[in-house]
């Protein structure tokens, strides 16, 4: 296929430098996206009277026709340089020569901005929802669980006790927060670069504001050599992926412990496990695992375009091409696992009973006896120590605080009175806590009731 920017040279393109320099092959996915934005280009030069409304129609009958062919299959996109060209070329074939005033008053240098941004409000869409997906599936599990005590860790040591539901809706809290960045990325990308054309705009009385409005943006990239130099919100949004995934493998990390023999609190869906090619016993947890292990790669997409960026001068320049297979692959990786993390967790059963006695163990009411004689007027250092000294002679003793004799309390502060039994108790230490965002019933309730607001905020 003839080169659209052909007339200034001489040779033909060396093929190993045709092949390297197309990015077809992966920016193909915003066929769509070209079109649109061609077709509202389209518009406002007819609208501007810089094109006819006879080939402005023209133009626009024959891309809608493009987008049916592509859409059902009845024509294959290859042999071009990337998909502008494509669409453009097939334009051209189809209704002559008119199609080619379709690239009047823009370079491919504001269209590639202008598709790639498209694009990314379409995922961002699509992201958010897999998160809302996600989160209203915790939050089922949470209400089924608001009563059922689990050992809190700190360190990888058990710490205090506290709820499985209180302990969920920490992850709910943390997808909540990448749901907010997503609002907020898409409030930088919703700005039109179109118009900006090379880096200088044009001489052509174009109207950059009407394709703006046109498109569903929100206005215009002001600076032209800022629209066509611009992937901050590439980064941002590989940035803000990244840190879903962070979440989803801190998650997956758990999920991968629970499961384990030495935990049980959980057990996964054989329809989301795997066997062992030699070890008949084994049910694997390959879903956390490879969720954990996909974090990677969306951490090295990011690292990827922050070095691609990190030392181009300004305006447009060719290295600029390598940013779309890096958020592409963020993009669907990220939906992947938000998918089938999503379907893996609606299917585990909770072990309510081995959590309850897992927390039983470890003194973690420990606080909990301090907090008792600082409340009968010992200063809470006094009572830590005391406390500290308790679990000492627990340990020689072989006692739990729950069945340690009076007596053996009385040795250490006379304060200790048959109520120590009722202060010690698991269960009420957990949901005793009800200070603001604590596992206490209510306040857990709360924490639900506001992240159903929430989620009913951002419903797509």
């Amino acid at each position: 296929m003839k080169k659209m920017w052909a007339g200034r040279f001489e040779k033909n393109l060396n093929k190993n430098v045709d092949d390297f320099n197309s990015s077809l092959h992966f920016d193909m996915r915003m066929y769509q996206e070209d079109i649109i934005g061609s077709i509202a280009h389209v518009e406002m030069l007819s609208e501007q009277e810089i094109i006819s409304n006879e080939d402005s129609l023209k133009i626009k009958d024959g891309l809608l026709e493009i987008l049916d062919e592509i859409n059902k299959g009845k024509i294959e996109i290859k042999d071009a340089e990337d998909i502008h060209m494509f669409v453009e070329a097939r334009l051209t074939e189809k209704i002559g020569t008119i199609g080619k005033k379709l690239h009047t008053a823009r370079s491919r240098n504001d269209q590639v901005a202008l598709d790639i941004k498209l694009y990314l409000k379409k995922e961002i869409v699509s992201i958010k929802q897999g998160l809302i997906d996600l989160i209203e599936k915790i939050l089922k599990t949470a209400v089924d669980n608001k009563y059922t005590v689990m050992s809190g860790y700190t360190h990888l040591q058990r710490a205090q006790p506290i709820t499985f539901a209180h302990h969920l809706l920490a992850y709910c809290s943390m997808f909540l927060r990448d749901i907010y960045r997503l609002n907020d990325s898409l409030k930088r990308i919703n700005l039109s670069p179109l118009g900006a054309c090379a880096l200088a705009g044009t001489t052509y009385p174009i109207n950059r504001k009407l394709v703006s409005d046109k498109l569903g943006f929100d206005g215009v990239v002001l600076n032209s050599i800022d629209a066509v130099s611009d992937r901050d919100y590439v980064i941002e949004l590989a940035s803000d992926i990244s840190i879903t995934m962070m979440h989803l493998s801190r998650f997956s990390e758990e999920i991968i412990l629970w499961s384990t023999s030495e935990f049980g609190y959980i057990e996964l869906d054989d329809a989301f496990s795997t066997g062992s090619s030699i070890m008949p016993q084994k049910k694997n947890p390959d879903v956390a695992e490879l969720v954990r292990g996909k974090t990677g790669r969306t951490f090295g997409n990011l690292m990827a375009l922050l070095t691609v960026l990190k030392g181009l001068p300004l305006a447009y320049n060719k290295d600029m091409q390598e940013d779309k297979e890096a958020i592409f692959d963020s993009i669907d990786t990220v939906k992947m696992c938000l998918s089938v993390f999503t379907d893996m967790f609606a299917t585990i059963k909770v072990n309510k009973q081995k959590m309850k006695t897992s927390a039983s163990g470890g003194f973690m009411n420990a606080t909990d006896v301090a907090d008792y004689l600082t409340k009968k007027g010992l200063p809470f250092r006094d009572s830590y120590e005391i406390s500290g000294k308790l679990v000492v002679e627990a340990i020689k003793l072989g006692y739990t605080f729950e069945n340690m004799p009076l007596e053996v309390y009385k040795k250490f502060s006379i304060k200790f009175e048959n109520d120590i039994y009722e202060a010690v108790d698991i269960e009420r230490c957990a949901l005793s806590r009800n200070s603001l965002g604590g596992p206490a019933i209510n306040q857990v309730e709360e924490q639900i009731e506001f992240i159903k607001k929430e989620i009913k905020n951002n419903e797509i």
